[in-house]
């Protein structure tokens, strides 16, 4: 899989990342260890080689698990992790309230982004990590509670200490970003982006593509959605928290799949999965350099990879589109 370069560094990163959220097992039923270091390898072994992470995916677990994946391979793989959403401390800014970790401990989440909390999530993350620097360091949630010079002069500090190669954020709008970049320059912005919610096209692209800034999309399979393989009366594992999010509500989940009906034949035709065509879609379009691809086991893995070998069309592309502009969702 040939790299692409990060903005502002020297780092360059898979077009297609192997995202960590669902190992970490919060908000995803659960995720056990070998299945996940075993998926991990399997990216790796198979060019894959960027991982997106994040302490909270798991409240560490997630940072584990991507550590124990990457002895003895560090030089192979490009580590990208985040700050900013902590449980153990409180900020004026709260996130999620009440939420349970892995133990069935109930905590609280909190945004915070003041510059002796970053310097210290990055120690802790290094540690996980099993690692002495991070390839890219993004705050996971803008803070309100702390002025985003502050935050910025963290990362500033930590490249200079070698302890990050680029620094980027998360979840930015673009006036977010537009201030931000008065203080530090920033290499991305990670955002939600899929065939169903487009939502960043209006500005964040269009900013990100003047400005030259990577656009890392997360959830490019709206969190599994995509690959059809969710229907009406899907039995999700006890803790699995998307069937409480609108997109797996009706009438939302019956419209998407109407869709993906819709759209199905051109991945047969190409003896490609609904979940290849979602990827290869988002990684082609405007302004994304690369999107991120959960997989708890290495047969999925290996079905993300394959994404990236699509060769869809412009006339292919330009049927989804007006596919997905006649659809309506209540979001």
């Amino acid at each position: 899989m040939n790299k692409v370069q990060l903005p502002a560094s020297d780092v360059k990163i898979t077009p297609i990342t192997f995202g960590a959220w669902a190992i970490g097992g919060w908000f995803w039923g659960g995720a056990e260890e070998k299945e996940s270091v075993k998926a991990i390898e399997a990216a790796i072994t198979n060019g894959m080689t960027t991982i997106d992470t994040a302490p909270v995916y798991g409240f560490g677990q997630s940072e584990e698990f991507v550590g124990e994946a990457i002895k003895g391979k560090r030089s192979k793989v490009e580590l990208l992790t985040k700050f900013g959403l902590v449980w153990d401390r409180k900020s004026g800014h709260i996130h999620y309230e009440k939420t349970f970790d892995n133990q069935g401990n109930e905590v609280s989440l909190y945004r915070l982004g003041s510059k002796e909390s970053v310097i210290r999530e990055c120690e802790d993350c290094l540690r996980r990590l099993g690692t002495d620097y991070i390839d890219l360091f993004q705050q996971h949630w803008p803070d309100s509670s702390t002025p985003v010079e502050e935050t910025m002069e963290a990362l500033e500090i930590l490249k200079d200490q070698g302890k990050i190669r680029a620094g980027g954020v998360s979840n930015y709008s673009m006036n977010e970003m537009e201030k931000a970049e008065k203080y530090f320059t920033l290499s991305s912005n990670q955002v939600p982006y899929s065939m169903v919610n487009r939502g960043i096209e209006d500005e964040v692209v269009p900013y990100c593509i003047a400005n030259d800034k990577a656009i890392i999309a997360y959830s490019p399979l709206q969190r599994g959605l995509l690959t059809g393989k969710i229907t009406a009366g899907y039995k999700f594992a006890e803790g699995d928290h998307r069937p409480t999010t609108p997109f797996f509500k009706e009438p939302n989940l019956s419209r998407i799949n109407t869709f993906l009906d819709k759209i199905k034949p051109i991945a047969d035709a190409k003896q490609a999965t609904l979940a290849q065509l979602a990827l290869n879609w988002t990684i082609n379009q405007p302004g994304i350099t690369c999107a991120l691809a959960g997989a708890r086991n290495e047969k999925q893995v290996l079905e993300n990879l394959k994404a990236a070998e699509l060769n869809i069309s412009d006339e292919e592309f330009t049927f989804i589109r007006n596919e997905l502009d006649q659809l309506v969702l209540e979001i």
